[in-house]
């Protein structure tokens, strides 16, 4: 049972202290499905393990506060304990503290001045293809429908604009076998993947600028296969490489991009996910980078679900109070002050509190912090 009357930080413990592995998060979504049934200002809505809240109040905009319930394996970290003024767990930062403000919110303002869908979806740690926020885009669009969305992934506490994308390729190296006392009648494939290897060391990372947004490309191999025995000279080395790319780029630019970068050899593209734009250019989100961020954001230097809210035509926002450098280690901690500080500044965007606010801040600026 969640008492959504209770402080932020104490929530954040309870929630902590369901666990919730990826696949393992029926308990946690039970629970929030009836704290929020409870609240009459909500209609709710459920598939599988994700649970969708929204207000219906005719507002002009709709905006989506959205967040994942499931967290990493345990490692002996739940229950949650607090140190001093850090609360630890596991989840913690990534990211039950967020979805404890995601609750709080839905029960502490009951008429926002945008109309709100709160999003707490499952899978989102494992496989693409069971993450609980892609289930909902393929078979209910309708309850995500939005003017501006937020994900409340952990961010220090900073507003993140959109995000880059990923993409995993192999390149394959051909040599010839031969036995290995005669190794001149063969090619070495290992040796031949060396130039690959030396194409991945002279590399210069892009760091475009996309929507005032600074981000910061990375090429790098991730593993390396090949070798038959150890009397043999192998045929074929396979280097695998993530490219983690801008989104001035698409994925079809991204594969180009790879193709002419290792051209002569075999390339096979194993998994991609697009990124997203900031669309910080948006009233909404222009509003809340305002707001909440006190008018800075930064780039997203990693990918995040805001890109299937892009997918959808929705402009999204990472902003959380967990810091993203703990997410999934055994140590894992969330400052007790930053989840309270989350609640603060998105209650009073919700509520227009701030809304007066000096447009002289209203400023999407390159903030290069952590």
């Amino acid at each position: 049972m969640l008492d959504l009357t209770a402080d932020v930080r104490t929530l954040t413990a309870t929630i902590v202290d369901v666990e919730s592995v990826s696949g393992g998060e029926r308990a946690l979504a039970d629970a929030i499905e009836q704290a929020l049934t409870d609240l009459p200002h909500l209609t709710v809505y459920r598939d599988g393990d994700a649970v969708v809240a929204r207000t219906d109040l005719g507002r002009e905009q709709r905006v989506v506060i959205a967040g994942h319930i499931d967290t990493v394996p345990i490692v002996g970290n739940v229950p949650s304990h607090v140190e001093g003024e850090r609360l630890y767990g596991c989840g913690t930062s990534d990211m039950k503290s967020g979805v404890a403000v995601q609750l709080k919110l839905a029960a502490a303002v009951p008429e926002p001045v945008h109309d709100v869908t709160y999003v707490f979806y499952d899978c989102e740690e494992i496989e693409a293809d069971r993450n609980g926020l892609r289930r909902l885009a393929a078979q209910h669009p309708e309850w995500l429908e939005g003017d501006f969305a937020v994900l409340m992934e952990p961010t220090g506490g900073f507003i993140e604009g959109g995000c880059q994308g990923t993409m995993r390729i192999e390149v394959s190296a051909r040599g010839k076998r031969a036995h290995s006392a005669r190794s001149w009648m063969g090619h070495n494939a290992i040796h031949e993947a060396g130039r690959v290897i030396d194409i991945l060391r002279e590399y210069a990372p892009r760091r475009p600028e996309v929507e005032g947004l600074r981000f910061h490309e990375g090429l790098n191999a991730v593993f390396v296969s090949g070798g038959v025995a150890g009397n043999v000279i192998p045929d074929e080395c396979v280097v695998t490489i993530n490219y983690r790319f801008a989104p001035d780029l698409s994925a079809q630019d991204a594969e180009q991009h790879l193709r002419e970068l290792f051209a002569g050899y075999d390339v096979r593209v194993t998994d991609v996910a697009p990124p997203a734009r900031p669309g910080l250019d948006h009233p909404a989100a222009a509003a809340f980078v305002r707001t909440v961020g006190d008018g800075q954001a930064r780039a997203k230097l990693g990918w995040t679900d805001v890109a299937r809210m892009s997918e959808l035509g929705i402009p999204a926002v990472n902003y959380g109070p967990g810091e993203p450098t703990l997410a999934h280690t055994k140590d894992e901690f969330v400052e007790l002050d930053a989840i309270v500080d989350a609640e603060k500044r998105m209650v009073g965007w919700l509520t227009g509190a701030d809304a007066t606010a000096s447009a002289a801040t209203d400023t999407i600026g390159d903030v290069d912090k952590g």
